[in-house]
């Protein structure tokens, strides 16, 4: 956890804004959510001071059951952390409901990842368009979405990619 904490440090200090955990990265023995989280508001806070920039870092406070999310939620508070993300598919539409009224009561960005989509969005015969899964997304209270980019992992033709961040901008 200190050297992950480490590489946020360097990856704001040389220049980005905001850095995110990947998704994969949850609670694992070798990084335990708590001292990553600890590692991380220290990492943030070090680099605002250096450079005199806000910025931040999406800690995922996906878990197994809603009462750790929530736990994981309220540590991110008391750490001073200004977003949060949420992996809304492995996490369910209502875990994602019920913490994005959290996150507005306690004035906290939710930050969606769309971990686990490609398993019913791109299938060419069957599944749910992602365009359809962004909709629920936006209805269930996510603030910002992991919508892709035109290269690279999430890679979607630039059409497609960017209708979805037109879709996410119209209100509901």
């Amino acid at each position: 956890a200190k050297n992950y904490g480490r590489a946020v440090y360097e990856c704001l200090r040389g220049g980005l804004d905001f850095t995110k955990d990947d998704e994969n990265v949850n609670s694992q023995p070798f990084m335990r959510w708590q001292n990553r989280f600890e590692f991380v508001a220290e990492a943030v806070a070090a680099s605002q001071a250096e450079t005199g920039e806000r910025k931040g870092h999406y800690l995922n406070v996906t878990a197994p059951d809603p009462e750790q999310m929530y736990e994981r939620a309220e540590f991110a508070k008391e750490l001073g952390q200004p977003i949060i993300m949420h992996d809304f598919l492995t996490g369910g539409f209502s875990a994602n409901t019920g913490l994005a009224k959290w996150c507005r009561k306690n004035g906290i960005l939710l930050h969606i990842h769309r971990a686990m989509h490609a398993v019913i969005d791109r299938h060419p015969k069957h599944g749910i368009h992602f365009r359809v899964l962004a909709k629920c997304l936006r209805l269930s209270g996510g603030d910002h979405l992991h919508t892709g980019t035109v290269v690279g992992k999430l890679e979607g033709d630039r059409g497609s990619t960017l209708g979805f961040v037109d879709l996410l901008r119209e209100s509901f």
